[in-house]
C-alpha cells in the first residue's frame, strides 16, 4: 500500500500540537519570496496563534547603530480578536501568503495609533544603568519578568506601554551579534507563561535572529556585486577614454594660446576645453575611488584636523554668505584610520552641506565622544532634504542630486568608514535638512582611568 501526504499540512485543528503548528507555520516562510518584515511577521503570527505557542501579544525591537527601537506591534485588542485571527488561521487550506497578509493588515489597523508612543521605547544600549526590556537584549539572555509593576529593573515607559505584570524578553541573535529582540505576553488571558512556553519561544527569537542576519549579509553581497560591476565601468571607462580624451584638451590648449580673430571659433573652442576638463575631472574622481585602498589604520587626532579644514579657501569660499557652526570638545579621543582619507571624507560632507544649504543658512558640525568604544561627528546642512527613496540611494554609485555630480562623493565617504571599521548614518526630511552621522572607534589612551 503506498500513501502520498502533501509536504506541509493543509490545515490545523485545535487539537493540532503546538510544536506542529509551529514548525509548520515557520518552515513556509522558507518558500516564499517575501522580504525580512514579511518573515518577521510570520515570527510574530506563530508566537501569538492560538495553538501556536499562544501568547496574546508580541512587541518587536530592532537594534539600529547602537539603540534598540520597537518598531512592530503585534496583537488582539479583545479575546474575541484573539479568537477570530486563530479561527482564520485554522481555514482549510491557508497558507503562508494568506497569513502575512492577514496579519499585515492587523499591524496597518494598530500601528498609526501605536506609531508616537513606539518612539518612546527607544534605548541606547551602551548607558550603564539600562532597565528591561534593553537590558535583557544587551546581555543577550531570556527574561522572564514577573510582578512587572513591582520590578524596579523595568523601564517605566515600557511598563505603561505593555500594562502587564509578567512578560518574557527573547534576545535576537545570531553569530553573538544582537540583531534585536521579541516581547511577548499574555495581556489579554492573563495565563502564566510556562517553561515549555519559554522553550518553544526561544527558537521562535533564533530564526528570527538568522532571518534579520541573513537579510543584512544579503545586502552586503549585493553592494558588493555593485562594487565589482563599478570597476569594471570604471577600467573601461579610464581605458577607453583618457588617451583622447586628454589630447583633445592638449589640443584646445594649444589653439586658445594662439592669436584668432573669429570670435565664434573662439568661443566654440572655450566650451570644448570646459567639457573637456569637466570629463578629464570624472575619470580621475572614478580612477582615485578604485584606489582606495588603507594598509595600516593609525591613531589619529581629529581635533587639528577639524580645525584645519576649516580653513581651506575653497571651503571658506562656499562658506561665505553661509554659517558653519563649529562645537568641538576640548577632549577628544583618537581614532582608528587613515589621515589622508579621514580629511576627503570630511570634505565631502563639508562641500555636500554648503552646497544644498542656502545663503543665510547654517551648516553644523559637532565632535563628541558617544560613548567611551565611540567617536561621533554629525554635519546637519539646511538645505532641502532628502525623501525617503532618495536616501536609499544615496550611497548608490553614480546616483547623485547634482547638476554636475557624478555619484562617487558619498559612496566615498562610506567606504572610508568601511575601512576604518567606523559606521554612517543618515538621518533626513524633507523641508528640514540631512544629518549625516559617523562614529568612528575611539581609541583608549593607555594609563586613563
Amino acid at each position: 500500500m503506498i500513501q502520498r501526504f502533501s509536504l506541509q499540512p493543509a490545515s490545523f485543528t485545535p487539537e493540532s500540537s503546538k510544536e506542529m503548528v509551529l514548525l509548520s507555520i515557520i518552515a513556509q516562510s522558507f518558500f516564499q519570496p517575501f522580504s525580512l518584515d514579511d518573515n518577521l511577521l510570520v515570527i510574530l503570527t506563530a508566537l501569538t496563534s492560538g495553538t501556536g505557542v499562544g501568547f496574546n501579544r508580541a512587541l518587536l525591537f530592532l537594534k539600529e547603530g547602537e539603540r534598540l527601537q520597537a518598531r512592530m506591534w503585534l496583537g488582539p485588542r479583545s479575546p474575541e480578536e484573539a479568537q477570530a485571527i486563530w479561527s482564520i488561521l485554522s481555514t482549510p487550506g491557508i497558507g503562508y501568503a494568506e497569513i502575512v497578509e492577514h496579519n499585515r493588515e492587523l499591524v496597518d489597523r494598530t500601528m498609526e495609533a501605536l506609531q508616537p508612543k513606539l518612539r518612546f521605547l527607544n534605548y541606547n544600549l551602551d548607558v550603564p544603568d539600562l532597565k528591561i526590556p534593553a537590558l535583557a537584549a544587551r546581555n543577550q539572555e531570556i527574561v522572564l519578568v514577573k510582578e512587572a509593576k513591582k520590578e524596579r529593573l523595568v523601564d517605566d515607559n515600557f511598563r505603561e506601554f505593555v500594562d502587564v505584570d509578567s512578560f518574557l524578553c527573547l534576545p535576537l541573535v545570531a553569530k553573538n551579534e544582537l540583531m534585536g529582540e521579541i516581547v511577548v505576553d499574555n495581556g489579554i488571558t492573563r495565563a502564566p507563561i510556562t517553561a515549555k512556553d519559554i522553550d518553544l519561544a526561544s527558537l521562535c527569537g533564533l530564526l528570527a535572529g538568522n532571518y534579520i542576519y541573513t537579510t543584512h549579509l544579503y545586502k552586503k553581497v549585493l553592494e558588493m556585486e555593485k562594487m565589482a560591476a563599478l570597476g569594471e565601468m570604471a577600467a573601461f571607462v579610464s581605458h577607453q577614454l583618457r588617451n583622447p580624451i586628454v589630447a583633445i584638451g592638449g589640443f584646445t590648449r594649444q589653439l586658445l594660446n594662439r592669436p584668432c580673430d573669429l570670435e565664434k571659433c573662439q568661443r566654440n573652442l572655450s566650451i570644448i576645453q570646459q567639457e573637456t576638463k569637466h570629463l578629464e575631472e570624472i575619470i580621475f574622481k572614478i580612477s582615485h575611488f578604485l584606489k582606495i585602498s588603507i594598509k595600516e589604520l593609525k591613531p589619529i587626532d581629529v581635533r587639528p584636523i577639524i580645525l584645519s579644514l576649516l580653513e581651506r579657501p575653497d571651503l571658506k569660499a562656499k562658506a561665505e554668505s553661509k554659517r558653519l557652526v563649529l562645537r568641538l570638545n576640548d577632549q577628544l579621543p583618537k581614532i582608528l584610520c587613515d589621515q589622508v582619507y579621514f580629511e576627503e571624507a570630511m570634505v565631502n560632507l563639508l562641500d555636500n552641506a554648503l552646497d544644498v544649504t542656502p545663503a543665510g543658512g547654517h551648516v553644523y558640525l559637532r565632535v563628541f565622544p558617544a560613548n567611551n568604544k565611540w567617536l561621533r561627528l554629525t554635519i546637519k546642512d539646511s538645505g532641502p532634504g532628502l525623501d525617503e527613496k532618495t536616501q536609499e540611494k544615496i550611497f548608490t554609485p553614480f546616483f547623485t542630486t547634482k547638476e554636475k555630480g557624478i555619484g562617487l562623493g558619498l559612496l566615498f565617504v562610506k567606504r572610508v568608514m568601511e575601512m576604518c571599521a567606523g559606521k554612517i548614518e543618515v538621518q533626513s526630511k524633507p523641508g528640514h535638512g540631512t544629518l549625516f552621522k559617523l562614529y568612528f572607534k575611539a581609541i583608549e589612551e593607555k594609563g586613563a582611568s
